[in-house]
């Protein structure tokens, strides 16, 4: 095996000079002639009948040129194709505030946001519900009339004798958590451009994460054929699942272009990316867990009730998520899961960096941190006898290939002087501990196909040069440099030497696009093998002129060589002319599809399969204002088990945007929602998240290993350090002021009432 000559070196990303120019395009920096603009008209109440919408005035505004409603996109649609609720505008009746009843076209923005005040909507306002608990409980509310009591879904597993471990555990303890209404906070809001041809042939340029899932639904909606739609993804400022489903932007985007004949654009105000939502499932779990007196895992039993907003969108995904994510990053013997994902009056909620993993964490880290306690045992002992190893199998036949999460702790363990500061510290200092991991893709896709999963195409030719295609998205996470360098590693070229072209339906061959994880993994084993079969059809024709076998060929500083007479070579480009000549264009398509693994008989077990996984444990060190309550945390000390990294800038960047984002989720952010629905918060300016000012001193380290599965050895690093953020900071501030908190965010409210009922009076 050659050295490695790109991958594992630190390169700048490849769309990075054009994004500090200010040259890089997004959606609502696109303009075509003749573009009108949409506006979306949206419901002021959590839960009402639409008796009839009037939009005569509307129409007749100059400069209006179409409105549409409902009943111009009847049919329903969902990422899950199975639970196909939602509809582009309101049919019949709205289920949350903010949700949209009409749309307008009119030549400008300002003569579109007229236009919507002059449309009236007749409503019948009926009982709405906000906390899914109450939901439960709430017959007189009926969001959707298949769902009763609410409930969207209901799961159930068990995997051992639960009742049996937890009966003979020495140590059971059980504890209730809430966790909060959170929203991505992305730069860029949702925005899409959409325009016909003469020949009715419909282009979408849209900020999205799933190019094929957006081509697939716009053509349930418009009734239309995936042949006769295109969609491209510019630059995209941000995702983290929040544009890992269809949004109303892109529907009514493409309904009113079909209507004026004219290109249409929508670009949501922030207010409406709020009411798009699709964040975090809020949730309300009981976990119980049982050890030995030695402090080894002998059953977890988790109940949990997901706040799913007003539409079905991930819920069925997110909520065997959670089930699947007690199983690791710790050995456990027995498990039971019920889980009920709830309906309530309030925009959607979806996916989230760290989908399903998120909430769980929190419960089940901040318990162990207890039961260490109570065993008198120190905390990263108790993880380290419980953690993972490689080759490890769950209940739930989920495979771990790779892990190197004990040394993860250990390696956070000594170079934050953990041993020696936890319990240890002055009143309101304190130092916290948590593991976590995540999945590197699914095995499954969220509808029936079994076509690959990822497929990448490469094209070389002496004029155009290298040209890699993918149909994988690039978000900002930086998956355009990470395809790019395992190109080039393959091929023996420099990475800049690379073009990439992504997020085209017409031009780039199917992915699934970009969530869970999966791009680095799954499209990357695409992009190495087109890359390997580019060279066999070099080698072939590089042997007759070096006089060697093609199997004794190899590629690297820009030359194919001899294995074994290194100085025989020639150079890359010469053999590419030379192909060319004899045989044409040169070209290569890989393709892959994750092992489709799972537990017959097993409600929802196949969901959190993966190929392989990416384990993270941090120590935080927090220090609390006991006069004020409010929590600064001065240092995270990091250590992730990504494989081989194959960009590490683009790693630690990974890193340190979960760490931040985790932060703020812990600490302060939180929607807030009005007695009657609507939003208190929907704007950056009220819904407060982690700036330069509140950021610690960050330590990150990669663990060395090598995934034999993965593509040049590398795993997800973008959501599994997310997971253990939120229970290190809070392990944190229990072991500062001796107080455990069940509920987030961690508010300074918080922390001086729990200081006050533990003392009598506020601490100074």
């Amino acid at each position: 095996m050659k050295d490695l000559e790109v991958v594992g070196k630190n390169l700048p990303r490849v769309d990075a000079a054009a994004k500090v120019k200010g040259e890089a395009l997004y959606t609502d920096d696109l303009v075509m002639a003749h573009m009108a603009y949409g506006k979306i008209k949206r419901s002021p109440y959590a839960h009402a009948l639409i008796k009839g919408i009037h939009y005569e005035e509307a129409l007749a505004l100059p400069g209006v040129l179409a409105v549409i409603t409902g009943e111009d996109a009847p049919k329903a649609y969902g990422i899950v194709p199975q639970a196909p609720t939602e509809y582009a505008l309101a049919v019949g009746k709205v289920r949350y505030v903010g949700e949209g009843v009409a749309a307008v076209a009119a030549v400008d923005e300002e003569t579109a946001e007229e236009a919507l005040e002059k449309i009236e909507v007749e409503y019948e306002v009926l009982p709405a519900v906000f906390d899914p608990v109450e939901a439960l409980e709430r017959p007189d509310v009926v969001i959707h009339t298949k769902a009763k009591n609410n409930v969207m879904y209901e799961g159930k597993q068990e995997f051992g004798d639960v009742d049996k471990a937890m009966a003979e555990s020495d140590l059971v303890l059980e504890r209730s958590f809430k966790t909060s209404y959170v929203n991505h906070a992305f730069l860029e809001p949702h925005s899409a451009l959409a325009h016909f041809d003469a020949n009715g042939f419909l282009t979408v340029h849209s900020s999205t994460q799933i190019p094929h899932y957006l081509q697939r639904t716009l053509a349930l909606v418009l009734d239309l054929p995936m042949n006769m739609i295109r969609v491209i993804v510019p630059a995209v400022g941000g995702g983290f699942g929040g544009k890992g489903e269809v949004a109303s932007s892109e529907l009514c985007a493409a309904l009113l272009a079909r209507k004026t004949g004219r290109p249409l654009k929508v670009t949501y105000e922030r207010s409406e990316v709020f009411a798009q939502h699709k964040g975090r499932h809020p949730c309300v779990m009981k976990m119980k867990i049982g050890v030995s007196k030695e402090g080894i895992i002998q059953a977890v039993d988790f109940d949990n009730v997901l706040d799913g907003g007003a539409y079905g969108g991930w819920g069925i995904i997110v909520l065997f998520y959670t089930a699947a994510m007690i199983h690791l990053p710790y050995k456990v013997p027995n498990a039971r899961f019920h889980g009920r994902r709830v309906y309530t009056n309030k925009p959607t909620t979806g996916a989230m960096r760290g989908l399903g993993g998120v909430q769980p964490r929190f419960a089940m880290e901040s318990l162990l941190e207890d039961i260490a306690k109570e065993l008198g045992m120190s905390p990263y002992v108790l993880r380290l006898k419980n953690a993972v190893e490689s080759g490890y199998t769950t209940l739930s036949n989920v495979h771990v290939p790779q892990a190197e999460f004990k040394k993860c702790l250990q390696t956070v363990a000594e170079r934050s002087g953990y041993l020696e500061k936890q319990g240890k510290l002055p009143l309101g200092r304190g130092v916290g501990l948590a593991g976590g991991y995540y999945i590197s893709g699914t095995a499954y896709t969220l509808y029936m196909s079994y076509k690959p999963h990822s497929s990448a195409l490469i094209r070389v030719d002496t004029e155009a040069g290298i040209v890699l295609l993918t149909g994988a998205t690039d978000i900002g996470q930086g998956s355009n440099t990470v395809l790019a360098m395992m190109a080039a590693e393959e091929l023996g070229v420099l990475a800049e030497e690379v073009h990439i072209v992504s997020g085209d339906t017409q031009l780039t061959p199917f992915d699934l696009g970009s969530f869970a994880s999966r791009v680095t993994y799954g499209a990357g084993q695409a992009v190495r093998m087109a890359a390997q079969l580019i060279n066999r059809q070099l080698y072939e024709v590089a042997a007759v002129e070096l006089g060697v076998r093609a199997d004794q060929l190899m590629s690297g500083g820009g030359k194919i060589y001899s294995r074994y007479e290194p100085g025989r070579t020639m150079d890359f480009m010469s053999a590419v002319a030379k192909y060319i000549d004899a045989r044409g264009p040169l070209s290569a398509t890989g393709h892959y599809s994750p092992p489709r693994k799972g537990m017959k008989g097993v409600q929802g077990a196949n969901i959190g399969q993966s190929p392989t996984f990416g384990f993270s444990a941090q120590v935080t060190e927090v220090e609390v204002d006991l006069e004020t309550g409010q929590v600064k945390v001065l240092k995270v000390t990091e250590a992730g088990d990504c494989g081989q990294p194959i960009n590490p800038m683009s790693v630690e960047g990974q890193v340190e945007g979960s760490i931040v984002m985790g932060m703020g989720q812990a600490l302060f952010e939180e929607i807030k929602v009005g007695s009657d629905g609507r939003l208190l918060n929907p704007s950056l300016h009220d819904y407060k998240i982690p700036t330069a000012v509140d950021i610690p001193e960050i330590d990150s380290t990669i663990v060395a290993s090598y995934d034999p599965t993965a593509p040049f050895g590398a795993k997800e690093s973008g959501e599994g350090p997310i997971q253990p953020v939120i229970p290190a900071i809070a392990n944190a501030i229990c072991d500062a002021i001796g107080v455990r908190f069940l509920e987030l965010p961690i508010t300074p409210e918080k922390i001086l009432k729990a200081l006050k009922d533990k003392n009598g009076e506020l601490t100074t």
